[in-house]
């Protein structure tokens, strides 16, 4: 009889902040779990808890989460499953605080540590990173850790890297240490699964049509064991599917290299092995780890200014010489013109068109500037000063706005031996938490172009979505598109077809931009990450898709010649 501990049941409730609220309810009656973990905070959540800080110093944190707890606090109590979420953003202490205040109200046992220190803004200067409104270092696991093994039942954090939340959890549950590098890199890359909630049981997933019960799919399971190695499922009669599939568009998931960087360990996504070990059910297993970086990554966030847009509708005949000539009109009639103005034209119109709709383009215009006269209703009120002298057919989607301001992610780096990660014990003691001891300068990964290719043979025409499977999303201004394939032909086949340059080609707009690629064979992978093709981050709002999420599904969607002896997958 074994004598290794069994694994632990890790059920994730939340994948960023407005997340399906029932989860938490749903998760703790599916089944048994021994933590619930919640992930709260995206760049762009951390910002807009910046403004809620701005407006009233006691707020900050995700206040969604305490609603949640109030409601499920019985129930956790009653099933001994703790609970470990970054819900408390800017304000950890608060949401402790708050949370304890329900506790008592409820009359449950529950004992409440909160971690902080990440918050460095009150230093940004001090450390060179300028005066942002919120400047917060992605602390790593071992706070938690303290947090449990002093009896918290409940942990609630500040910015923690998003995998943290299960390292955490399970360092305290086997005991591991800073040298326990491959369990704590197996524990890292099950946290990426399951930290996008739904995304991971079916959710933004290319061949969705495959995933049964989309309706309301189950949020997952991370079961992880003792050596490091996790299996991810979810609760039995819910809604999607846990496939290999899944799992590999989630691990592709806003990454960069193989090497997948965490305060405490560093996991080589190219040592993952994935297997299908029964219905909804995947292992990972194989994972390796490296010492972590000696630099914790910051998050900055900074007021960029006043954000203002409008829209006009052009149908009919002479959409580019209508357009042309509103665009000159206005730019004219601007009193002072905007440090920033863009214009697009949106074609959606199709000659001999049957309805009006589909007769007509959209012409955008978005103006952003430090100073709110140039950028406010006065910018958006000189196009309607135009509705009666400009082209034939003229008309506003929407009446003149103010504007809205607008925020700029930065990301940094800082000595992780300079942030303060500091954790308040259920007994009211503060405690310091020491950085990994193994830290080393971060090993930068290198863009790999494709092999040069060889003959396929006979080939026909379609998407290449018939056969590959996408993942695309933001980091700051940057942003990554993991593709991938089922089987080791096709991959061979996706690794020397789909280079730098053949990219470049399926999407004309990163033409310009510098992009990197990392095979990633042990998954018949490809990962691309395109730089600053979303400007200075997703607040800054510069594109129609401004966190890249439909990014890998317009690639998916553009036809190249693949080998007939594929056809057969399209068929399948």
């Amino acid at each position: 009889m074994s004598d290794a501990p069994r694994p632990i049941r890790i059920g994730n409730v939340s994948g960023f902040y407005g997340d399906r609220f029932s989860a938490m309810r749903e998760m703790l009656e599916g089944g048994d779990l021994d933590f619930i973990v919640g992930d709260y905070l995206a760049e762009l959540t951390m910002l807009i808890l910046g403004r809620d800080r701005l407006k009233d110093p006691n707020l900050g944190y995700a206040k969604t989460f305490l609603r949640q707890m109030e409601e499920n606090l019985e129930l956790i109590a009653e099933k001994d499953v703790k609970v470990v979420v970054n819900a408390g953003g800017l304000n950890p202490h608060g949401l402790a605080v708050d949370l304890r205040e329900v506790i008592e109200k409820l009359g449950v046992d529950r004992r409440v540590a909160f971690v902080a220190g990440d918050d460095i803004v009150a230093r940004a200067d001090e450390l060179g990173l300028g005066t942002p409104i919120a400047a917060n270092a992605y602390l790593g696991a071992f706070g938690i850790k303290a947090a449990l093994d002093a009896g918290a039942d409940i942990v609630v954090t500040g910015r923690v890297t998003d995998a943290s939340l299960v390292v955490g959890s399970a360092a305290s549950a086997f005991g591991w240490g800073y040298d326990d590098i491959d369990q704590l890199a197996g524990a890292v890359v099950a946290g990426h699964v399951i930290e996008c909630s739904a995304q991971a049981t079916g959710g933004n997933y290319s061949f969705f049509t495959e995933i049964p019960k989309m309706g309301r799919l189950g949020f997952p399971i991370a079961e992880v064991a003792a050596d490091g190695t996790s299996v991810i499922t979810k609760h039995e009669g819910t809604g999607g599917a846990v496939l290999v599939g899944t799992i590999t568009a989630q691990l592709l998931y806003e990454i960069a290299g193989p090497r997948y960087y965490n305060p405490d360990a560093t996991a080589r996504m190219d040592t993952i092995t994935l297997a299908q070990v029964g219905a909804d059910r995947v292992s990972i297993s194989g994972v390796k780890g490296e010492a972590p970086p000696k630099d914790l990554k910051v998050s900055l966030n900074h007021l960029g200014g006043i954000r203002n847009e409008f829209e006009v509708v052009v149908t009919g005949l002479d959409i580019e010489a209508k357009a042309a000539l509103f665009q000159e009109q206005f730019e004219d009639a601007l009193a002072e013109r905007p440090a920033e103005l863009s214009w697009d034209l949106v074609r959606h119109d199709r000659a001999n068109a049957d309805t009006e709709e589909t007769a007509s383009a959209i012409l955008r215009c978005v103006a952003r500037d430090a100073d709110p006269r140039k950028a406010g209703r006065k910018f958006s009120s000189t196009a309607v000063e135009l509705a009666l002298a400009s082209y034939p057919g003229f008309t506003l989607t929407a009446p003149p706005a103010n504007g809205a301001p607008y925020g700029v992610f930065e990301p940094a780096y800082v000595d992780a031996a300079l942030v303060p990660h500091q954790v308040n014990l259920p007994d009211g003691v503060t405690v310091k938490v020491e950085p990994s001891p193994l830290r080393t300068d971060a090993i930068v990964d290198q863009s790999v172009d494709a092999p040069a290719a060889t003959d396929w043979g006979e080939t026909f025409t379609a998407p290449l979505g018939t056969i590959v499977g996408a993942r695309s999303g933001d980091k700051g201004g940057s942003a990554n598109i993991g593709v991938w394939v089922r089987s080791a032909e096709e991959f061979a086949w996706l690794d020397q077809t789909l280079s730098v340059n053949r990219l470049k080609e399926l999407l004309p707009e990163i033409a310009d931009l510098t992009v990197h690629r990392y095979p990633l064979p042990n998954m018949w992978a490809v990962n691309f990450v395109i730089e600053e093709v979303l400007g200075r981050g997703v607040a800054e709002n510069v594109r129609f898709d401004p966190q890249a999420k439909g990014l890998g599904e317009w690639l998916r969607s553009r036809t190249v010649a693949i080998p007939t002896r594929f056809r057969k997958t399209e068929e399948s």
